[in-house]
Parts: structure tokens; C-alpha cells; sequence
């Protein structure tokens, strides 16, 4: 096996031949007058491979093997030979939701898209779609590329030798036309990773066999009985209830037990942090509904003493990618402050995004925040190695919302199979934020087989 840049152009030559310069056949160690299958994506056809007189690493393809193909432009590729074929590529596939508008076609997520597009056309040629754009019967895509010159533009492409999964809405995501298109295109060979988001729930039942790992989970109980609800408030010093789908934040209660005082309930409505007190637990259970089947599908999880600055407590969001070897590791990392009264660290919910240097720089030496950040990487991999140990699907990308206790210990709240990016809007991040970029692609590369094999 070789792996060899080059420019592929268009030639007028005969058509069932391929044309390649010296210089390309020896580094791919290739012999002239071969009968080669060539692919691009999932196209593919069969070619004979010809010298031609020309200086550099080109290979001049006739323009109807360049149309069965689908090659959506001519230009900088790379190609890899092994056992008697030539692939160009890597052609990498970004699946989401589109809207019919030139300028924004993914409607208010075409700047998030245009970053990944942008970025893994550094690595290789890529593309946005919708599920809709597949066609079957052809093997092929019509997929939103973009070019600052051009802005975007629509092209044909084969169907990709990589899909990153980034559908926006868990609704889409569980109906049977897109588990049975998911089913169908990993059946045809391609990698799909991020196959759907996490549910708080299962990824807690995921966490559970992995030992270690799994300590790092606070107490947690799906659909909590009121009896079970109150147990956990006279054990913990304060109870957090998620709905198991949920996702910034929405919909969740902090309850707090104080003898004497009563229950306390803090909640987020119209905007506002809310809190209502109850001398007894009946009430704080009627307000919240546990006794009417109300909270079906939420979550009762321990609630954990965090570090705090200005009295307000802090989290951390670890986003980790695999590289282009196929491995963890720690992409970037964000500090949440909660607002004063907030139910959570969110800055929708009145939140500070801070570096994780200057967090814990307000509460330890350098040394000892360098120990407890080390720490919390640590833990990071090995929480991400436990979940794809048992996940029935590729995973490749994750955001974990980590805290850290006074006794510098860690715990792991939430795990998110497709990470939001709102902690690289920080200043100090952006650079940070561009770098995963090029790791979430790296590691597409390492997937399309195009990474030459170095794992």
C-alpha cells in the first residue's frame, strides 16, 4: 500500500485509460499498462493505467471517467494504491438537515456546517447533505459544497468514504426512516460515526459495567418513585432532576432538603430563576408533579458539593476527539460559572464561560490546578474509552460536563455524542476551537484509510 499527493487533472486522451506521470507511478509503486479499478468515494470503474511525459505528481483523467466518477472538481487529491487499485480521495460526507435557500441552506446552523466544510476540504473534499439528497439507485449524493469565492454551490458526488453525523434534532434521529438510512449506509461500507444523541439515562446504563469508570457517576434513578425521591433528599445535601432527552439545561429542578426550613425547588420559567419553598415533602411532590406521573423519563441524580468562585459553583466541558490514529484525546476544555440562583452552569441561564487556568487559578496554586486539570483528563479518556466499549456504534467525538468536589474529586454529569461549540466563543479558546477542527477531520482521514496506515 502507497499514499501519494497529487493534482488530478482532466485530459483529451482516449477514454479508457488513466495517465499518470513517472514521478506518481513510482512513488505508488505502480507498473504502466495495468488493468486498474479506480474509485472516488463509492464510484468506482476500471481503467488502464498509461505512462505519460509530464513533469510532477499529476495523474490526467479522461473526462467521462471523470463524470463516473463523480468527481465534483479537479485539483489536489490524494491517492492510495493497494492490490491492483487506485482510490482518490478521501471524500468525506457531513450529514444534516437542509433548506432550500443559497445562502443559508442549513437555515441558522450554515455557519457551524461552513466551519466543517471548510475544514475537512483542508483534509480532503467535502461536503454537506440531507438524508433526502441520497439517491439509491445511482450510489450518489447531490451535496452542498462551498468555496469563498463561490460561496456554496450544489454538485453530484458518490456517496462519501466517511459520514460525520451532525442531524440537529433528536426527533429525526429516532424515526425509522433514519435509523433504517443509518442501518443502510453503514451496510455499504461507510463509517458513520455519532450515530445519535445520548439520552441521559443510557449513557448512566453504559457507564454502570465499566468499574472504574463508572464511580465517577453520582447517584442517579430513572423515574424516581416519590418514596425513592425523598430517600435521596434526606441522603444528599441536594437532588437534581433532568428529563433523560433534555439539553441546555431545560427542564431541570434542584431540590434541596433543610430540617427545619423545609423543601426548597429552584427551576428556570420564562426566563426567570425561580425559587418556592414547602414545609413538607407532599407539597414540594404535588408542585412538581412526581405524584401524578408527571415526570415520567426524568432522572433523580445526586447532587455534588462543586468548587466555587464567588459562592457560585463551577463545571467543566471536556471535548474529546479521536486523532488520526484512532485515539482519545482531550480536544478543549471550558469552565461554566452558574449565575447567581441558577439551577445550572449555562450561560443561557445567566452562566460566565471562563479557561479552565483561570477558574482554578481563583482557588489553587498553579501546581495544584495543573494536578486536578491533569486529573480530569485522565478521567476524561477513560470515561470516553468505557462508553464506546459498549456502545453498538462508532463513536468519535464527545462532550463531557465534568465537575470537580471539594475533595478534588471528579464526577461526570452529562455525556454528549454531538458537543455543542459555545465554549471556543471564549477570546482564549477560539484557537483551541480551530484545532479541533482539524482533529475531528484528522480522524475522518484515519477512518477513509487514507492516513497511511499509521496506528
Amino acid at each position: 500500500m502507497s499514499i501519494s499527493t497529487c493534482q488530478v487533472l482532466v485530459t483529451k486522451r482516449p477514454a479508457r485509460a488513466l495517465y499518470a506521470t513517472s514521478a506518481l507511478i513510482k512513488s505508488l509503486s505502480l507498473k504502466p499498462g495495468k488493468t486498474v479499478r479506480i474509485s472516488f468515494g463509492k464510484a468506482e470503474t476500471t481503467v488502464t493505467l498509461r505512462s505519460v511525459k509530464k513533469s510532477g505528481s499529476k495523474l490526467y483523467v479522461p473526462l467521462n471517467i471523470k463524470n463516473q466518477l463523480l468527481l465534483p472538481h479537479i485539483g489536489t487529491f490524494k491517492v492510495k494504491s493497494s492490490n491492483g487499485s487506485l482510490r482518490i480521495g478521501p471524500l468525506f460526507g457531513i450529514m444534516t438537515t437542509a433548506n432550500p435557500s443559497a445562502t443559508s441552506p442549513f437555515g441558522t446552523r450554515t455557519s457551524l456546517i461552513r466551519q466543517f466544510v471548510a475544514s475537512g476540504s483542508q483534509a480532503g473534499t467535502c461536503f454537506a447533505f440531507a438524508p433526502k439528497n441520497i439517491d439509491w439507485a445511482t450510489r450518489s449524493v447531490t451535496g452542498y459544497f462551498y468555496s469563498p469565492g463561490k460561496g456554496w454551490y450544489r454538485r453530484k458526488a458518490p456517496l462519501p468514504d466517511v459520514i460525520y453525523n451532525r442531524m440537529p434534532s433528536r426527533k429525526t434521529e429516532k424515526s425509522a426512516n433514519l435509523v433504517s438510512l443509518k442501518y443502510r449506509l453503514t451496510h455499504a461500507g461507510i463509517p458513520l460515526f455519532n450515530w445519535s444523541f445520548f439520552e441521559k439515562w443510557d449513557i448512566y446504563r453504559l457507564l454502570e459495567p465499566a468499574g472504574e469508570a463508572y464511580k465517577h457517576v453520582p447517584q442517579s434513578i430513572l423515574n424516581p418513585s416519590p418514596r425513592q425521591l425523598k430517600g435521596m433528599l434526606d441522603n444528599h445535601d441536594f437532588v437534581y432532576l433532568k428529563p433523560t432527552g433534555g439539553s441546555l439545561g431545560k427542564g431541570i429542578y434542584r431540590l434541596t432538603y433543610k430540617p427545619h426550613k423545609g423543601y426548597f425547588v429552584r427551576y428556570r420559567l420564562s426566563g426567570r430563576n425561580r425559587v418556592l419553598r414547602f414545609a413538607k415533602f407532599s407539597g414540594l411532590a404535588r408542585m412538581i408533579g412526581i405524584d401524578k406521573g408527571r415526570l415520567r423519563n426524568y432522572v433523580a441524580q445526586q447532587g455534588i458539593r462543586l468548587l466555587e468562585i464567588d459562592g457560585c459553583p463551577i463545571d467543566f466541558r471536556f471535548h474529546l476527539i479521536k486523532n488520526i490514529r484512532g485515539r482519545w484525546t482531550v480536544a478543549g476544555i471550558g469552565c461554566k460559572k452558574a449565575g447567581k440562583g441558577s439551577v445550572t452552569t449555562h450561560v443561557r441561564t445567566g452562566g460566565q464561560l471562563l479557561t479552565p487556568g483561570q477558574a482554578l487559578g481563583r482557588i489553587y496554586s498553579a501546581s495544584r490546578a495543573q494536578d486536578l486539570l491533569d486529573k480530569a483528563k485522565a478521567v476524561s479518556i477513560q470515561l470516553a474509552e468505557a462508553i464506546e466499549r459498549e456502545s453498538s456504534h462508532p463513536v468519535g467525538e464527545l462532550g463531557f460536563d465534568l465537575g470537580i468536589d471539594k475533595d478534588g474529586r471528579i464526577w461526570m454529569f452529562e455525556a454528549n455524542a454531538k458537543p455543542g461549540r459555545s465554549i471556543y466563543k471564549h477570546p482564549a479558546l477560539k484557537n483551541e476551537g480551530r484545532a479541533t477542527l482539524k482533529l475531528l477531520f484528522d480522524y475522518c482521514t484515519y477512518l477513509s484509510g487514507f492516513n497511511g496506515g499509521d496506528a
